[in-house]
């Protein structure tokens, strides 16, 4: 299939940093055609975060990969005439993704109420930390807040540390990105057949708390309290992890009696398992004599023991090693995505495999602005009219 699966959605994306841009990379890579537009006075900071893919020290590789098959429009939005550029677009772009604190697209006279009125079919998405309603709604915040808000770092952790760093922005782009693309593919859907768009409100915060879902029972339905260590899966059970002598560490999930039993007789304790089963107590014991066992040995030693036993035991890889691994080479984890000059660059590739369609990375993030005079010469725009914005400041000092 040589069209995208996406390839009728066209979208403008005023978003900035990771679950904007993570959200709209998902729908370019599944072949939306996606218009970023970005401040020519305050640049993203992604832009500036090293290594960089080019000479010049413009395009940073986490900006060239999170924003890598769309396109770049530079708009100084506070300039009126900006304006004209945005409500020309949205009869053509016509599903419009921001994540400014609520109130700042009113002020600059982009609200969903002005643009709709322009374009009924407008699907107008706003991603924030806690939402477009609400006490908090202004309140600046980041990954770490919305999962510390959300009861979620109430119980991840140890009871003698408390709660731990994540190494993943896990409210960015498990809640904030996940929940922006399933909610404008949903509005997608829908204005096929209703005929109109709407206006979507995306809270990281709020969609955390379906993140709950193993323990929220306890919380609702009883006076249980939820907190580090307690739960199953969060370090009540031998679920977990375990160092090993040279001070790696190897991962157990095995939730079911079957892999419980095998990970217990590899390790010469099925005798304390059963014992477990009716005595709290005893699982303490045994997740402690778990514990002493695997630190005997290195990670290689218990990558070789449990090779071929079916238990749910892996090894806690760097990321380096991860990388570098047969699993990533077997599934093509990896893709190259054209970069500066057509240079090929390693990025993570579409995670998901479709029959009928494979994603095409035409390019990774470009230049600030590069695409401008393209994307203004497509919808209507005289090379005069440019050239009249160029001298009012609209596209600031950058060279279109």
């Amino acid at each position: 299939m040589k069209e995208g699966l996406l390839s009728t959605l066209k979208i403008l994306d005023f978003t900035t940093l990771l679950p904007g841009p993570f959200a709209t990379m998902v729908l370019a890579d599944l072949g939306a055609d996606v218009v970023r537009i970005e401040s020519p006075t305050r640049v993203d900071l992604t832009r500036a975060m090293p290594p960089f893919v080019d000479d010049e020290g413009k395009i940073s590789y986490f900006h060239s990969y999170i924003n890598r098959n769309k396109k770049s429009l530079a708009l100084d939005l506070k300039n009126k005439d900006s304006l004209h550029v945005i409500e020309r677009l949205i009869h053509t772009y016509d599903i419009l993704i921001e994540q400014f604190r609520p109130g700042v697209m009113d002020r600059l006279g982009l609200s969903y109420e002005k643009l709709s009125a322009i374009n009924p079919k407008l699907i107008y998405c706003s991603l924030t930390g806690y939402g477009q309603t609400g006490s908090l709604k202004d309140r600046a915040g980041h990954d770490i807040n919305y999962l510390a808000r959300s009861g979620i770092m109430g119980y991840s952790g140890k009871k003698k540390t408390g709660p731990c760093i994540m190494g993943i922005q896990v409210a960015d782009v498990g809640s904030g990105s996940n929940n922006t693309i399933i909610s404008v593919l949903a509005a997608a859907v829908s204005r096929m057949h209703a005929g109109k768009g709407q206006h979507i409100d995306v809270a990281m915060t709020d969609g955390l708390f379906p993140y709950h879902a193993t323990c929220i029972s306890k919380a609702l339905c009883s006076n249980e309290n939820v907190g580090y260590e307690t739960e199953f899966l969060g370090g009540g059970s031998l679920y977990g992890f375990y160092e090993t002598a040279d001070k790696r560490y190897i991962s157990f999930g095995g939730l079911e009696p079957q892999f419980l039993s095998a990970f217990c007789k590899t390790l010469g304790l099925e005798k304390l398992l059963e014992e477990s089963f009716s005595n709290s107590q005893s699982t303490d014991k045994l997740k402690k004599k778990v514990t002493a066992i695997i630190k005997t040995k290195p990670l290689s030693h218990w990558v070789e023991t449990f090779k071929d036993v079916d238990a749910c035991v892996e090894p806690v890889l760097s990321l380096a090693e991860a990388m570098n691994s047969e699993y990533v080479k077997e599934k093509e984890i990896v893709a190259n995505v054209p970069g500066p000059n057509n240079k090929p660059i390693k990025q993570i590739a579409h995670p998901v495999k479709f029959s009928g369609f494979n994603p095409e990375y035409k390019s990774a993030g470009v230049a600030l602005g590069k695409n401008t005079s393209e994307i203004l010469n497509a919808i209507g725009f005289s090379d005069q009219e440019i050239n009249g914005m160029k001298t009012s400041g609209v596209f600031g000092n950058i060279k279109i």
